[in-house]
C-alpha cells in the first residue's frame, strides 16, 4: 500500500473503526476508504468480548452509565439510540436478544456473528480493510505542498507497509485494555504528536487481587450480592450494589468491575484508597445488630453459622466467622458483645485487602484518554487538528459493564463516519 492515496483513512479496525468505515461509506458511496489495523487478523477484541458472545449493547443506555463529561456523552449517544442500533444490526443480519440483565447479545450467542456482519458490510461498500498495517506516525501536511489527482491530501500516514495519503482521518486505535488483541495504547502517542492532550490512563472493568491472607481462596467460585464502597483519601467516591464473584486470586464480578476504575485511578494519582463490602446490602450496621439480637432472642442456642446462613451462603458465613475470630459453632447468645460487634463490622464493612488490579491483560476497557472537550461532539472532529475525527475507547469516556462501551463505539463511529464523509464530498 506504499504511496496509496485515499479520501478517508480509519486508523484502527475495532468496533468503532469498523462502524466508522461503514457509516462513512454509506454517506459517501464514491469515496475511497481504507481501514488500517496493526493486528494480523481484524476484530480480535470483538471476538473475545462478552465471554466470546459479544455483548453488543444494553436495552437502556443513559449518560449516567458512563464516566466522562456527561453533557457531551449525552449528545453523542443521542445521535444513535439503542433502538436504532438494534435496527442497524438487524439490517446487517444480526438479530439481538435481551437477557435478564438487560444485556443484548446476538441470538447465535457467538461474537463471530457480529464481526462477520461488520466485515461483510464493509466489503459490500468497498471499504478496504488492511490488517498488519500498524500505524507508526501521522504527519500533518500543508495543503500547498502535497496533492494528488483526487484533490488535496492533509495527512501522511506512515505504517508498516509504507505510507498512505488521506484527506481525512479517523483515529480509532482503542485504549490499552487487552493489548494482545491489538489495543496497546499506541494511539495515545499518535494523538499527542498531533497536539492532543491525553489524561492518565488506568485499567477499568478489571478484577482485583487480594492479599493471600484473605478468605477468597476458600470462597472461590461463589457469587453473591454485595454493596461495594470505594473510599479515597477518607472520602466516599463510589457506592454500588451488585454481584461479586470470589476467585482464587481475589474478587471479580460486575460490582467489582464497575468499582475498579475508582481504585485504579486513585492508585495512579498516588492517593490512599480503600474498598469496603457490605455483605448484608440494604442493612446498616445498626440494622444488622437489631436483626442479630432479635434472632438470638428467638433462638438463643442456635449457632452463629446457622444464624448467619439465613442471610449468607454457608461457605461465606463460615469464612466470615473465622475471619472475625468467632467460632461458627458457638451459640449466638454466648458471643461476647465485643465479638458480636467485630463480626457485624466484618459483615457490613469488610475491608478488602486489595494489593493490585489484574492489569491491562485482563481489563475490559481503559479509563482516561483524549479529553472529550477537545472534540466537537456534533461531528467527533478534533478541535485541535481539523480533518481528524476521534472515536471509541481512545477517548476519555468509559462505560460500566453491560454493553455500554460497545454502544459508545457504535455511536461515535456513526457520528464521525458520516461527518468525515460529508466533509470530503
Amino acid at each position: 500500500m506504499t504511496g496509496a492515496s485515499v479520501d478517508l483513512c480509519v486508523v484502527g479496525a475495532g468496533a468503532a473503526g469498523l462502524a466508522a468505515g461503514i457509516f462513512a461509506a454509506e454517506q459517501g458511496p464514491s469515496l475511497d476508504i481504507a481501514v488500517l489495523d496493526g493486528a494480523k487478523s481484524i476484530g480480535a477484541k470483538i471476538l473475545v468480548s462478552g465471554g466470546g458472545r459479544c455483548n453488543v449493547t444494553h436495552h437502556v443506555v443513559t449518560p449516567e452509565d458512563f464516566f466522562g463529561v456527561r453533557h457531551l456523552v449525552r449528545n453523542v449517544l443521542a445521535a444513535f439510540p439503542v433502538e436504532e442500533t438494534v435496527r442497524w444490526f438487524a439490517s446487517l443480519g444480526v438479530e439481538l436478544k435481551r437477557e435478564k440483565t438487560g444485556k443484548l447479545f446476538p441470538i447465535t450467542d457467538k461474537a463471530r456473528t457480529v464481526l462477520d456482519a461488520l466485515l461483510v458490510r464493509s466489503s459490500e461498500l468497498g471499504v478496504v480493510l488492511r490488517p498488519n498495517h500498524r500505524v507508526l506516525d501521522i504527519v500533518r501536511l500543508d495543503s500547498a505542498e502535497v496533492s494528488d489527482a483526487r484533490g488535496t491530501a492533509r495527512f501522511l500516514i506512515c505504517h508498516q507497509q509504507g505510507e498512505t495519503l488521506a484527506k481525512r482521518l479517523i483515529l480509532a486505535t482503542g485504549g490499552q485494555s487487552l493489548p494482545r488483541t491489538g489495543s496497546d495504547g499506541s494511539g495515545y502517542g499518535l494523538a499527542r504528536r498531533l497536539g492532543h492532550r491525553v489524561t492518565p490512563t488506568v485499567p477499568a472493568l478489571v478484577a482485583l487481587v487480594l492479599d493471600d491472607s484473605c478468605v477468597h481462596k476458600g470462597l472461590s467460585g461463589l457469587s453473591q450480592e454485595v454493596e461495594v464502597q470505594t473510599v479515597v483519601e477518607g472520602r466516599s467516591v463510589d457506592r454500588r450494589t451488585g454481584s461479586l464473584l470470589w476467585t482464587h486470586f481475589g474478587i471479580s464480578g460486575p460490582v467489582v468491575m464497575d468499582a475498579s476504575r475508582f481504585w485504579t485511578g486513585a492508585r495512579e494519582r498516588g492517593e490512599s484508597v480503600e474498598l469496603y463490602g457490605n455483605f448484608l446490602p440494604g442493612r446498616t450496621t445498626d440494622q444488622a445488630r437489631e436483626w442479630f439480637l432479635a434472632q438470638i432472642a428467638k433462638s438463643p442456642r442456635r449457632s452463629l453459622l446457622k444464624l448467619l446462613t439465613e442471610l449468607l451462603p454457608e461457605r461465606c458465613a463460615d469464612a466470615f466467622c473465622r475471619w472475625a475470630e468467632s467460632d461458627p459453632q458457638q451459640a449466638g447468645a454466648q458471643v461476647s458483645r465485643a465479638g458480636r460487634e467485630h463480626l457485624l463490622t466484618v459483615l457490613t464493612r469488610f475491608r478488602f485487602p486489595v494489593v493490585r488490579d489484574r492489569g491491562w491483560n485482563f481489563a475490559e476497557v481503559t479509563a482516561g484518554g483524549i479529553p472529550l472537550e477537545e472534540i466537537n461532539f456534533r461531528t467527533m472532529e478534533s478541535k485541535v487538528v481539523p480533518g481528524v475525527y476521534v472515536v471509541g475507547e481512545v477517548l476519555d469516556c468509559d462505560g460500566r459493564i453491560g454493553g455500554f462501551n460497545f454502544q459508545w463505539a457504535w455511536a461515535t463511529g456513526l457520528v464521525a463516519g458520516r461527518a468525515a464523509a460529508s466533509s470530503v464530498t
